[in-house]
């Protein structure tokens, strides 16, 4: 039996003892603290564990990308960043579109020390699997081929996955294709761009009935839809990525502008002061990395994304030191929401087959055993060194957060981190 005492923080922050039996990976008792704990904290904050729901990991059953990441390296960068749990992209060199590529992809997340989810991708000729699993949809091109070159198209094959859990990649295909030629990568990629295919998500969210998610959110505009469509009642909830609530299109220079590139592209300061005032009020559910390990040579090439598992948990103190959340905040944003949408899929009996025991997202007995433990009085540089992904690299490199990852706890069993 694992035995840990410090500060809980659920709804709010509370001194007590945790007692995590190593066999099953679930908590067994929340109780007052006795001092005889093994692991005994003084300042630092426990979470329920964060799950970043939106990772490109980077391998399947083709291995074509594992120079980049894997399995096994996305789950020792999530634990160096605090991330108990992660849901994985389907933009593959061999995607998941039906049970069987599903299944094969699935067997190579056992590498992972972390709980891998996988969403399965939706395509020009695919079908819902045969049983229940997030979805994800490239509404236009992005890395990898699982896209779609007009709504029309989409449209047709979204009307079969009624009733499902859809996440939706928000670029409107059209507008990208008459903003090609253009100078800049932002300019290529306007906002116009995503907030047309917010509208147009909205829509086949109340269609066909499907349980909407928004990724990486960038624009004030395209919130406020959200906003308003969850307040007349419909099923929809979003995301907010790192870099969006950290950098703007000010910060881009011609020595850091490769570094910078991303879809949808970092905006306006006035867009990104607007996210962080969502997410911290609610509107925005989800702090999600989009992590994406591409070498330095390829983004040196023009390739989109960034790296961020390492920093999920630092960036978290951030937010809190600098923007005013407080760690209820926190744990609604990294674990109670991100954990709610997480069980739809993995938790039920022990006895069921395939299925793990417990739930994620709180501190309570008979909740997965997995913890997040930040330091906030220990400040983080972010440099090479201290970084487990296998790309090498991050986008907030030289950058100082004001609190660390003291410790990780999966399932009952403790990871030190670097970050």
């Amino acid at each position: 039996m694992l035995s840990i005492e410090g500060l809980i923080v659920n709804k709010k922050i509370t001194r007590g003892r945790i007692e995590i039996n190593p066999e099953t990976g679930l908590i067994e008792s929340v109780t007052l603290p006795t001092g005889r704990a093994d692991i005994i904290l003084a300042d630092e904050l426990i979470f329920p564990g964060f799950i970043d729901l939106h990772v490109h990991a980077r391998e399947d059953t083709s291995h074509a990308q594992d120079y980049k990441e894997d399995f096994a390296t996305a789950g020792e960068a999530a634990i160096n960043g605090g991330v108990v749990a992660f849901a994985e992209m389907p933009n593959n060199p061999v995607p998941p579109v039906d049970d069987a590529s599903y299944d094969a992809k699935k067997e190579l997340t056992k590498k992972s020390k972390v709980t891998v989810l996988l969403y399965a991708g939706i395509g020009e000729n695919t079908k819902p699997l045969s049983r229940k699993t997030p979805y994800k949809v490239y509404m236009g091109p992005s890395v990898g081929t699982l896209f779609f070159k007009s709504i029309l198209d989409l449209e047709k094959v979204l009307a079969q996955y009624h009733g499902c859990f859809v996440s939706f990649h928000t670029e409107d295909p059209e507008i990208l294709e008459a903003h090609k030629g253009e100078a800049t990568h932002e300019a290529r990629r306007p906002k116009e761009a995503e907030i047309s295919a917010v509208d147009f998500a909205l829509q086949m969210i109340e269609k066909y009935n499907l349980k909407g998610k928004i990724c990486h959110c960038s624009t004030r505009e395209g919130i406020e839809k959200i906003k308003n469509a969850k307040d007349r009642g419909l099923d929809v909830v979003a995301e907010v990525s790192p870099h969006h609530l950290y950098f703007s299109q000010n910060m881009i220079t011609e020595n850091n502008r490769d570094w910078m590139q991303m879809n949808p592209p970092l905006r306006s300061e006035s867009d990104r002061n607007y996210l962080v005032e969502a997410l911290r009020a609610g509107t925005i559910d989800f702090l999600a990395t989009d992590h994406a390990p591409h070498t330095e040579e390829e983004k040196l090439k023009g390739t989109s994304g960034t790296p961020q598992l390492d920093t999920y948990g630092p960036f978290t103190t951030f937010l809190m030191k600098e923007h005013g959340f407080t760690p209820a905040d926190i744990v609604r944003v990294c674990s109670n929401n991100p954990g709610n949408f997480l069980n739809n899929f993995i938790s039920g009996k022990p006895a069921e087959k395939n299925i793990q025991a417990g739930k994620y997202g709180k501190i309570e007995e008979g909740y997965i055993g997995s913890l997040t433990i930040l330091s906030m009085e220990k400040p983080i540089k972010i440099t090479k060194n201290i970084l487990k992904t296998k790309c090498g690299w991050s986008p907030f490199e030289d950058i100082t957060f004001p609190g660390s990852v003291a410790m990780t706890i999966i399932k009952g069993i403790p990871h030190q981190s670097k970050a």
